[in-house]
Order: C-alpha cells, then structure tokens, then sequence
C-alpha cells in the first residue's frame, strides 16, 4: 500500500504544510549571515560513512575558529549520516541515511547546544535510494532529500516538534546523458535554496541539467511548498555531471561544479535566472571525481575539491568586479576529499579525507587564498560531512 502511495505521489508536487513548524528556522547553508560573525568556540558536527568497525554515526567537536584546536564531545548512532544540515536556531540537525531503496532515511535530532548532545527523534523512509543532499526550505517548515541512486527528490514537512511528518511528496526525474557509465539515469545530488528562499535549485548528475522550481511560503493547509508549473530547466555541457553549487555571498553569482568534467561554471544570477559567463578547469588531470565546492564567507576566494587522483582543492579568485574566476593554487590533501567546510570566520578550511580517516585543518591565506596544512588533524574513520553549530 505504500508503495503504490509513494507512485501515486509522483503525478503530484504539492507539499501539505498544516502541521508546519512556523519558525525562524532557514537553510543552513544559504543563510550565511546567522554565522558570519561567530568566533571562537563553535559546535562542529562531522558526518561519516558507518561500519562495524569504524564510524558508528555523527560526531560532535567543538573547534576553536581562532586556534583550531578540536575536542571530542560526542556521538549519536546512526547509519550512514553521509551529510546533514542545521536549524538556523541550531537547535535541530537533519541527516540523510545514506542507503538502499528500502532503508534510505531523513533523520531528525535534537541538538543541546550547551551539553554538545544529539539525539535522534525521527526518521521517515525517503522512498528514493542513496540520498546524498539535504537541505530546509526558507521557513523551516519543509525537508527535502537529494535522491543520487533514485533520481528523485523527497520532501518532508517539519512539525512544531521538530519531528518530520511521512513523505509528503516524492518527485522522480527522467532522463540521460552522454557518458555510458555515470549518466544512464538520473542522479540528483543536491538540492539547495537561493540566497532569498525563492527558489529550489537542484543539480542533476546523471542528465546535464539544473532544475530550479518557485518556492512558496505557505502556512495553510494544502498550499503546495513548490510550485511545479513554474520549474525551469537549465542545461549545462555535455558530460559536465553537475553535483554541488554555491552562491556568492553578494547575491550575484552562482557556482556550479561538474563531477565529471571537472569544471567550475560561472553563472550571473539574477531572480532565479542562471546566465552561463565562464568555464574554468579544476580538475587538470580528468579524474572525474570533483566533489564539493564553496565560497569563502569574505566572497574572495572559491574553492572546488577533486578526488580519485592528485586529490586536493583546487584554489581560484573572484573578480569583485563580475564574479569571473582565475586559478591562483591547487592544494594536495588527504585521500578522497569528498566534503570540505570553511569556519564562518574565514580563517580555516577543514577538509573530510573520506579514504585516510582524518579530517585536516588548512589556515586560509587572507590575501591570496592559499591554504597551509597547519598539522592539527582529527582523527575520524570515514568523514564526508562537516558543519558548524553557534554555541550558546
């Protein structure tokens, strides 16, 4: 009966908000400004790749954004949390569980910010395999799941409690691309909101393409959170396998990465509009294994990691002017750098060495960008995922 539920759902994008959380809450990651200004001790949450006999789940540090010193604090169980984001008012962390068709999950826990603890509260099957991306609407109300195995994307609401309501919506995606391997299907892998939450972009791998759909803030029973007769379609270059993105912090530009041709896209944006202005190499040697990519919180610098070979992270400026990129450094670092997160203050980068067990901390060149290994590693089997939480 759930299954033929979870088909049915696919004619249908419409998200039931009733039982909504009517908060202040925001997409971590686009929302930059609840941290811009933090410094020193901040909660630090590393997400793994789980085992019997490694990683058992996420992990809770606080790290000095002056010092970079790192202290264990804690760990909650739970399988293959392979990336996470946070409440605005941190006081919840959501994770995806990073499985097969049938036991895939979105995880909600509560987050005492003054013990460091989390605990699980809730976890609702996605009903779309290996979610690799997760993220908040504007207003905290809706979940989405980034589907890599399904191709599809899952939304939740989020209750009062923090809890999240069964899927409310699962919208399947179709199509291919040009590399017989990588590209026979869909893969979604990630989906993000604009700076100002108007609009849901998500970047589909497995189909050269960027989907962008109109949000609407809605606190009534049966409004839709997406508006599907509104989505658009951006095609990037053959082969390109688009997996992450980023916006300056300035509004103006976004920044997609492509797995597979290891090549950042420069795009002006303008009111949910994507205009192509630039191609720049990150990968030099083809690996076809970029992975993640960020801008530094002072807008200066931008940063892309490449895997699978002469592992490391690619290193380019920002032209304040028009957002164009040059190549300024690349940097070597530990094995399979799948996730990398700079400090809110933009003194350090820590990178996830997914293959060698450790999470290593780079001081961030203020004039330059280039980054030096300060040799503070922490050690951790299997990280992927890294973000930071305000202490109280």
């Amino acid at each position: 009966m759930i299954r033929k539920l979870s088909y049915l759902l696919l004619t249908i994008f419409v998200a039931i908000s009733c039982t909504g959380k009517k908060s202040e809450e925001a997409d971590h990651d686009a929302s930059r400004d609840s941290l811009a200004n933090v410094e020193g001790e901040m909660y630090m949450l590393v997400g793994t790749y789980t085992s019997n006999e490694g990683s058992k789940g996420i992990y809770v540090y606080k790290f000095d954004t002056e010092t970079a010193e790192a202290d264990s604090v804690s760990m909650v169980e739970v399988a293959n949390p392979s990336y996470l984001t946070v409440s605005m008012d941190g006081e919840f962390v959501y994770s995806v569980g990073e499985n097969g068709e049938d036991d895939s999950y979105a995880h909600a826990f509560s987050f005492d910010r003054e013990s460091g603890q989390l605990k699980l509260i809730d976890s609702q099957l996605t009903y779309g395999s290996s979610p690799a991306y997760i993220t908040l609407d504007e207003g905290g109300t809706n979940l989405f799941t980034a589907n890599y195995g399904g191709g599809s994307i899952s939304q939740f609401n989020i209750n009062r409690d923090g809890t999240l309501s069964p899927l409310s919506n699962l919208y399947q995606f179709e199509g291919s691309g040009e590399d017989p391997e990588r590209q026979q299907q869909p893969h979604l892998h990630s989906v993000r909101y604009s700076p100002d939450g108007e609009y849901l972009f998500a970047a589909d791998l497995g189909t050269d393409k960027i989907y962008r759909f109109k949000s609407i803030s809605s606190v009534f029973e049966g409004q839709p959170a997406l508006l599907k007769s509104d989505s658009v379609v951006f095609s990037t270059p053959a082969g390109t396998g688009p997996r992450h993105f980023d916006f300056h912090p300035n509004g103006l530009y976004f920044y997609l990465l492509g797995e597979l041709s290891g090549e950042v896209i420069v795009y002006d944006y303008n009111n949910g509009d994507l205009e192509q202005k630039q191609i720049i190499v990150a990968d030099s040697v083809g690996a076809k294994g970029s992975a993640d990519i960020h801008v530094s919180p002072n807008g200066k610098f931008l940063y892309a990691s490449n895997r699978l070979q002469e592992d490391g992270i690619a290193i380019f400026s920002i032209d304040s002017k028009d957002g164009r990129l040059s190549k300024v450094g690349y940097q070597l670092t530990a094995k399979h750098p799948r996730n990398f997160a700079i400090t809110p203050n933009g003194k350090f980068l820590l990178v996830a060495g997914r293959d060698d067990n450790v999470v290593e901390v780079y001081r961030i060149d203020n004039k330059t960008g280039l980054l030096t290994n300060i040799n503070q590693d922490i050690a951790i089997d299997k990280p992927v995922c890294i973000k930071f939480v305000a202490m109280n």
